[in-house]
């Protein structure tokens, strides 16, 4: 495990063997019928066909296989080795990396052509290591073509404030275009436990 995964909130809030048992979870969930997709089927909507789709903290996988099945080439990144050999696993369609978000610079690993759009699904924005949100939106956003668009979601009440996400986001060269309580777009309300948050990268 890297020094900079150690200080996540994804590490030092859970305990051991919290990535193995998320993975264990959604593929179980998957076995269900449970419906994974939500998040997929409103990036969907926001893109051209076959964009080029940055899938950032993209945990099992499941987001960026959906938008892959969607006919769209997705890269997806998660600082967490166990869950993107789960990622790689089960749907090895995507092109699926290690990378922590605050430092994500993907040149290196050969993807060098910019991004219609990026996801941060599954509270990833409460999982970075604390001090770093506005480090990860300016990765996330350098990564994009301008007028890329990025949708965030992630819960209300877990100790990353919705005004420091909104300053966070100007700091980062991003514009706010719209807000949700949820994935599937129900409007927005000031007590609601969770955000949906649609944003672009000016032109």
């Amino acid at each position: 495990m890297s020094e900079r995964m150690r200080d996540t909130r994804w590490v030092t809030d859970t305990g051991p063997g919290h990535s193995q048992w998320y993975v264990n979870r959604f593929r179980q969930l998957a076995a269900e019928g449970a419906d994974l997709a939500g998040e997929a089927r409103l990036l969907d909507t926001l893109v051209p066909p076959a964009s080029r789709i940055l899938d950032a903290g993209c945990g099992t996988g499941r987001v960026g296989a959906e938008l892959a099945r969607h006919g769209h080439t997705v890269v997806g990144v998660d600082a967490d080795p166990v869950l993107i050999d789960a990622a790689r696993v089960d749907h090895p369609a995507p092109r699926w990396l290690v990378a922590d978000l605050a430092e994500l610079d993907l040149t290196a690993a050969g993807e060098s052509e910019p991004f219609d759009a990026a996801v941060l699904a599954g509270n990833v924005m409460t999982f970075v290591a604390a001090g770093t949100e506005p480090r990860v939106l300016r990765r996330v956003a350098a990564h994009l073509h301008p007028d890329g668009v990025v949708a965030v979601g992630f819960g209300t009440d877990r100790g990353y404030q919705l005004t420091d996400f909104d300053a966070d986001v100007v700091s980062a060269g991003l514009r706010l275009e719209h807000r949700f309580a949820t994935w599937d777009l129900r409007p927005w309300r000031d007590d609601a436990d969770f955000a949906v948050t649609i944003l672009r990268r000016p032109t």
